[in-house]
């Protein structure tokens, strides 16, 4: 695909501090993606390592992939949300930058949603047999359940990176940190539907979680008041007929 053509899928992936595995994912990527009319963007969040110069270093060999870099330190949702704004296509597909979510699984994420109608806007993978900690899968577990008795969504594992969704619609979505884990339940709110798809899940190879359980709890705990007040603020006017 040249740079002039518009690509069908963009695949966006939010990296923080992940050199040794940046690269091998993008090259993983376009193993995926071969023959497809696609791009790839890689969002550099602020690293501190050598992340963003082993992405440039690849330009020559991957002509599909693009490196967006932040100057701060802004957080995955922000990275997800500037790698959709420059993304082209019009399928959006993300992925998490440390190499646990297998690119491989993700055309067919982009292709169940090619093939879905247009009420639906999101096709969410489930990660199968987790490599994580049991104590990561435990507050998972329990994080999802709450999540979904609170808001009524459809999801159980919101914290699964790799997901395909309509760049239109994710636009819509009223953006706020930590948007990411609650794409399904706004999804819903704007008034369309999600599919689900099974995925295989890794271990990760190289650097470390950026997350802690407790800096997870507390984040979920305000995030989740914050979206049941935009989900009781939510009117649909449903069909909108132009004359």
């Amino acid at each position: 695909m040249s740079s002039a053509e518009t690509p069908d899928i963009s695949v966006v992936v939010p990296v923080h501090n992940e050199a040794g595995a940046a690269g091998p994912l993008a090259r993983e990527i376009a193993a995926a993606f071969a023959g497809r009319s696609y791009e790839m963007i890689f969002v550099d969040d602020a690293s501190r390592d050598t992340t963003l110069a082993e992405l440039r270093a690849l330009g020559a060999e991957l002509p599909t992939l693009r490196v967006l870099a932040h100057q701060t330190n802004a957080g995955q949702s922000r990275a997800v949300r500037t790698g959709v704004l420059a993304a082209r296509g019009a399928i959006v597909v993300t992925l998490d930058g440390d190499g646990q979510n297998p690119p491989a699984d993700a055309p067919a994420l982009a292709d169940a949603l090619i093939a879905a109608p247009p009420r639906v806007a999101l096709v969410g993978g489930v990660r199968q047999k987790r490599q994580d900690s049991e104590a990561k899968l435990w507050a998972s577990r329990w994080a999802n359940r709450i999540r979904k008795n609170l808001l009524g969504d459809d999801a159980d594992d919101t914290g699964c990176g790799l997901k395909a969704f309509r760049r239109d619609v994710f636009l819509r979505l009223p953006y706020f940190d930590h948007i990411h884990r609650y794409l399904p339940a706004l999804v819903i709110r704007e008034g369309y539907e999600n599919r689900y798809l099974p995925i295989s899940h890794r271990h990760r190879e190289t650097g470390q979680s950026k997350y802690t359980n407790w800096g997870r709890l507390r984040a979920s705990f305000t995030d989740l008041l914050g979206v049941m007040w935009l989900k009781s603020r939510s009117r649909k006017p449903g069909p909108v007929t132009e004359f």
